[in-house]
């Protein structure tokens, strides 16, 4: 496929930058119209490509982009997950370009969606396009691109119950991951759960001035403060009553296993530029990020935030905190128990509410599926290095609930790298990795026959 990429590049490119040029940040009602403008363009590409069709499907959410190729009945299919929705670009000050228009510097695409998730969900429309016009697609594929992954896609499960038979396919097949490195590839046979909640602890009905009563009534963030700071043990083990019931202790043999990706602790230090790391005792940093479940405030707030100073003890505080799951803890169960614990370990000065947000369950599949090793075979024969078995530490929610649905287990074969700095400002995604994933992608589809 190189000679086919380095024909057609100045148009890939400017086919990708037409996207990117799109903000489709699904979690601002403002931007509901670029929702649509997104898929109506994926649609076209997925067309101009070679799809036998491409509809724009309406959800309860941001429509659903569907596509398919059908060669042969008899063959198998395979279902290519993306999601063209993308983060806010905040803070806007911290870009060193305009989010929504892409610029290439260093060897980089500079843009908002990138890398997640709109460079790669292109790199299989463009995979799919070279096997297409070469005449050397050997499966049935469908598209499946959402709009609302990045707030937990609240409308894509129902949506697929809806639509089994449409959807039905052999292997999910989805880049939307990270790679250890350039030089040692990876794929993900496993991704964490996720269970995200707002607290708000209220004290007094109303702002108090801190002179006349502070010291006599209880201020909501300093009880926050306290609540959340008991959250974690010394150990760096969550305290929730039930939160480790159902998490399965890996073997000596598949602790070893994942060890064989090459970690360099002082490299990974500098990158954060940290002086030490933190986590769960008894674990290697791999190992905290993606075999054992955490917790994390992500954001708090209560008081006076603005400029100068103003005596205030307010009336509430807030903090969003999610939870990382393994594999067979269950989002639904861990978001009670923490509701529960909560609420149980507040003083009696301050009332508790808990807001859950979006959630859902991690998975697993074998490395000895036809189609972990065809992409094994495919990374292997690009990178001239064997990819190593990794575990992804983030979520992607709804593929649990897909693998459930189709009852088909999905493939995360992701080239994005931690250099490209995903949700935050100068989101970047390499030029090489672009393409070098659309050639493992084609070769995917040539070995997963072979593999069957």
């Amino acid at each position: 496929m190189k000679e086919y990429i380095e024909a057609n590049r100045d148009r890939f490119l400017e086919e990708l930058f037409s996207l990117l040029r799109i903000p489709s940040v699904s979690s601002l009602e403002s931007h509901k119209p670029d929702m649509q403008h997104c898929a109506e363009r994926l649609a076209e590409l997925l067309v101009e490509a070679g799809a036998d069709d491409a509809m724009v499907c309406p959800t309860s959410g941001h429509p659903v982009v569907f596509g398919s190729k059908t060669i042969d009945p008899a063959l198998d299919t395979v279902l290519v997950y993306g999601h063209y929705d993308v983060q806010p670009a905040d803070p806007l000050d911290l870009w060193k370009s305009d989010p929504f228009e892409p610029e290439i510097r260093d060897g980089a695409i500079y843009a908002r969606g990138a890398n997640d998730d709109k460079g790669q969900l292109f790199m299989h429309i463009k995979a799919f396009e070279f096997l297409v016009r070469t005449g050397k697609l050997n499966h049935n594929v469908k598209f499946i691109f959402e709009g609302e992954e990045e707030i937990g896609s609240p409308s894509l499960a129902s949506w697929a119950e809806e639509h089994k038979e449409l959807l039905k396919a052999d292997v999910i097949l989805v880049s939307d991951t990270t790679m250890i490195s350039e030089q040692v590839p990876s794929i993900n046979c496993g991704m964490r759960g996720l269970s995200y909640l707002e607290i708000k602890v209220t004290g007094p009905d109303k702002d108090l001035h801190s002179g006349h009563y502070g010291g006599a009534v209880a201020n909501p963030i300093n009880v926050l403060c306290d609540m959340i700071s008991s959250l974690i043990d010394k150990d760096g083990r969550i305290t929730v009553k039930g939160f480790y019931d159902d998490v399965v202790e890996l073997s000596s043999e598949d602790r070893a296993k994942l060890a064989r990706a090459p970690f360099d602790i002082e490299e990974y230090k500098g990158f954060l530029k940290v002086r030490e790391l933190k986590g769960e005792a008894g674990y290697t940093t791999l190992e905290r990020t993606g075999i054992r479940p955490c917790l994390d405030v992500n954001g708090i707030w209560g008081g006076y935030t603005g400029e100068g100073a103003k005596t205030v003890l307010p009336s509430t505080a807030c903090a969003k905190i999610s939870m990382r799951l393994v594999p067979d803890q269950d989002s639904e169960k861990i978001t009670g128990l923490f509701e529960e614990h909560i609420k149980s370990i507040a003083p009696a000065y301050v009332q508790v509410d808990v807001k859950r947000y979006h959630g859902g369950n991690g998975f697993l599949i074998p490395i000895s599926s036809p189609a972990y090793q065809a992409a094994s075979r495919a990374m292997t024969e690009v990178y001239g290095v064997e990819p190593v078995p990794s575990r992804g530490g983030g979520s992607i929610p709804i593929l649990a609930d897909l693998q459930r649905i189709l009852g088909i287990d999905p493939l995360l074969m992701g080239f994005g790298l931690e250099r490209d700095t995903i949700h935050s400002p100068n989101e970047s995604y390499l030029l090489s990795q672009l393409f070098m994933g659309m050639e493992s992608i084609a070769l995917f589809y040539e070995y997963y026959r072979e593999e069957k």
